[in-house]
């Protein structure tokens, strides 16, 4: 009987090597806006979010209130690295309220 060689990994390193071997990263990246945006916005925000699209480096955020997104739109870039900072990387760039 031949004895193999085996390296030892913890899960997380194995679950790292899957998500980039498969190229997963994109569609992981997307559900953890959705998350980080509900976490750091709070849910006077998330109330009145509809939808939350991440295309390319663009974070699109569709709002039922005007006013609401007049008054965010002040604080984009304080938004964009609030998100950056929460999800560990620079994944977006511009941020699109609509």
């Amino acid at each position: 009987m031949a004895k193999r060689h085996q390296e030892h990994q913890t899960l997380s390193e194995v679950l790292k090597n899957f998500v980039s071997d498969n190229k997963l990263e994109k569609g992981l990246d997307k559900v953890a806006v959705r998350d980080v945006w509900e976490n750091i916005m709070g849910p006077a925000i998330t109330k009145y979010t509809q939808n939350i699209k991440l295309e390319r480096d663009t974070l699109f955020v569709q709002l039922t209130s005007s006013v609401l997104r007049e008054e965010l739109s002040y604080g984009k870039q304080k938004i964009i690295d609030n998100l950056n900072e929460a999800l560990g990387k620079e994944l977006i760039k511009k941020l699109v309220l609509r």
